[in-house]
């Protein structure tokens, strides 16, 4: 299997997958004798959430969102959550390796720990929980979709939420029951397995996805082996009242060598997170409805690193935290609709490793939207929202935004401004070590910005180009004193660019999706480029239904001019330059069985996302999926 996996480098077998796919194609249209009907073009997603916390169609929203549905990741072959969002106009993702590494966003150019990550409605992130090994090793799942609603969103959701938020939220189940499971090998070792099912019942409904796999990765002291669990169960009390709850874990162990300088071969780190829901949603009135989730999280890091002539050193991070999110929305004055709330939540971080962290902290806000029709194709929000920590004080941000159709249902300007903060972290605040001293009198990092567009949506709902200016500045931003012994409030920033992005289906079933982000990111005080943002970003999918059982596609992502510091000697470098492309394609051998197969890194680029960090060479992978 290992020389299989060896030969497949080569450019001949790449050359021969092509044949064979081209071989189906031609037995395929000369031998189907029933053929499975057509899936419907890919549509707009009828209702997006993210940006108002209310169901709202997309042509009213005044925010730049993207939205991806589990059948649009499904057709794509794109189970990874890193790799969805790499797709995502002004969403540059860097990975310190290879899969199951440590992962970071920079959402409109923001840094890594100022993106909120909402999951299932539930912070998953905050100043001391953080997001970079989940977004390194979990996937997205069967009955997931993803939303990124770009710029400050402070307003309705509070810390964090700088550069944007990223909601993965597991949808309600819907129709007859129905499930699949799929087996998928490949190079570096890589086996993995998925099974989902989903349906509803009368008055239930559930949805259910499990994966899990092991690969070896390229290096040695690489290998990574994980778990990821996903179920929503609902139930409808009545007309007036449902209920329901979700439940999602993720386990990944994760053999880290750290960068080729470094070479560890024995540290690993282990990570599991467990997030749990229950919610209810209520119709007071005709016009009036309200929505109450009580959820949890369970997280516990542990990072192994023996050592030769002294005990093994253990750093371990447990993060848990209680919340209690409510809200009611009004719609019965006129062409106003009013959303309020709140938010309740407590928090307790523990970590053995610098800083010696054992701290607890509260937290309750409350916040007020409102969203106004002033005619048919003119539409506002306006919103504001207090934090109020019981460590290091309150947080006052405001929203507004303005969507005007100028064609009716098909172009739409746009514009929106905003507020928002990152809470100073506990080892920013309480840290203590021989050589460092936290400053409790921190303020939170602070952030302004907005955006104007424009977006044009294709007649018969088949897609929407859209373009985007935006700029944020950055104040209060906390880094270390000149002596390097504590933080304080010093910093300031600037990032300001173009998103273009554009998602349609052409003539009989070419998909088609591509995104462009220029983005210019400076440190204002050092007068430097902000690191690992790269000044340009192109990302493009295209996919075409062959036949009734045939579907193919390519992808390519090109990320150019970033700097980067160099693992070893810590000096500010040029990063190089990358493009990587891949293909895929799936064959429907009956309205149950399918075989597929993709390619990753199919140039075979040799490059690094992270200075001294390898990513991955060309692999390919082949799996088949059964459904019932």
């Amino acid at each position: 299997m290992k020389a299989l996996f060896q030969v497949a480098r080569s450019s001949r077998l790449r050359f021969a997958l092509g044949a064979v796919a081209l071989g189906i194609l031609v037995v395929d249209r000369g031998s189907a004798q029933t053929p499975v009907p057509s899936s419907p073009p890919s549509q707009l997603a009828p209702f997006v959430t993210t940006a108002t916390r209310t169901a709202a169609e997309p042509l009213t929203v005044g925010s730049a969102v993207d939205f991806m549905s589990a059948a649009e990741l499904v057709r794509r072959q794109v189970s990874s959550l890193a790799q969805a969002l790499g797709s995502v106009a002004g969403a540059p993702l860097f990975s310190s390796g290879a899969g199951g590494a440590t992962t970071s966003l920079f959402l409109r150019g923001a840094n890594s720990n100022q993106t909120l990550f909402l999951v299932d409605g539930l912070r998953l992130t905050d100043p001391n929980t953080n997001y970079e090994v989940f977004l390194g090793g979990s996937c997205v799942s069967a009955c997931d979709s993803l939303e990124i609603a770009h710029g400050p969103q402070s307003t309705l959701y509070g810390g964090e939420a700088i550069g944007g938020v990223v909601s993965l939220r597991a949808q309600r189940g819907s129709g007859a029951p129905q499930g699949r499971v799929s087996l998928e090998g490949g190079s570096f070792g890589t086996v993995q397995a998925a099974a989902s099912a989903q349906g509803e019942a009368g008055a239930r409904a559930w949805n259910f996805s499990l994966q899990g796999g092991h690969t070896d990765n390229e290096r040695a002291n690489n290998a990574f082996d994980s778990v990821n669990a996903t179920l929503r169960v609902d139930q409808r009390l009545n007309e007036r009242a449902s209920v329901g709850g979700t439940l999602r874990w993720f386990h990944g162990v994760y053999g880290d060598p750290g960068d080729r300088y470094t070479n560890d071969p024995d540290n690993t780190s282990r990570e599991s997170n467990l997030l749990a829901t229950a919610f209810a949603t209520l119709t007071l009135a005709p016009a009036w409805s309200a929505h109450v989730v009580l959820g949890g999280q369970d997280r516990r890091f542990v990072s192994e690193n023996p050592r030769v002539g002294r005990p093994t050193q253990f750093t371990v991070v447990k993060n848990r935290r209680g919340v209690l999110d409510a809200q009611t929305t009004f719609s019965g004055i006129g062409r106003h609709r009013f959303t309020g709330g709140v938010t309740a939540e407590a928090n307790h971080t523990r970590n053995t490793g610098f800083g010696s962290i054992n701290e607890k902290q509260t937290l309750l806000a409350v916040f007020a939207q409102d969203e106004v029709a002033l005619h048919d194709d003119l539409s506002l929000t306006a919103g504001v929202r207090n934090d109020d920590f019981d460590t290091f004080g309150r947080a006052t941000t405001g929203r507004a935004t303005i969507a005007w159709r100028v064609v009716p249902r098909r172009l739409k300007l746009r514009a929106s401004y905003g507020t928002a903060f990152r809470s100073p972290s506990f080892l920013d605040l309480y840290g203590q070590s021989a050589f460092y001293s936290g400053n409790p009198n921190l303020r939170p990092e602070r952030a302004r910005g907005w955006d104007a567009g424009v977006d044009y949506y294709l007649a018969r709902e088949r897609g929407t180009l859209s373009a985007t200016w935006f700029e944020t500045d950055f104040t209060n931003l906390i880094a270390s004193t000149p002596d390097f012994r504590s933080v304080e409030n010093i910093q300031r920033a600037r990032t300001r660019g173009v998103e273009l992005s554009a998602k349609t289906v052409l003539g009989a079933g070419t998909h088609v999706a591509a995104s462009y982000t220029l983005l210019e990111a400076e440190n204002l005080t050092s007068g430097t480029r902000l690191l690992r943002r790269p000044r340009h970003r192109v990302s493009a999918d295209v996919s075409h239904d062959f036949t009734r059982r045939l579907v193919a596609g390519v992808g390519a992502a090109w990320t150019a001019q970033r700097e980067d510091v160099h693992a070893r000697t810590f000096a500010r470098v040029d990063g190089e330059d990358f493009t990587v492309v891949r293909a895929y394609g799936t064959w429907q051998a009956n309205d149950r069985l399918a075989l597929k197969v993709r390619l990753e890194n199919l140039l075979n680029e040799r490059f690094e996302e992270v200075n001294g960090y390898p990513a991955l060479g060309f692999g390919a992978f082949a799996g088949v999926e059964w459904r019932y």
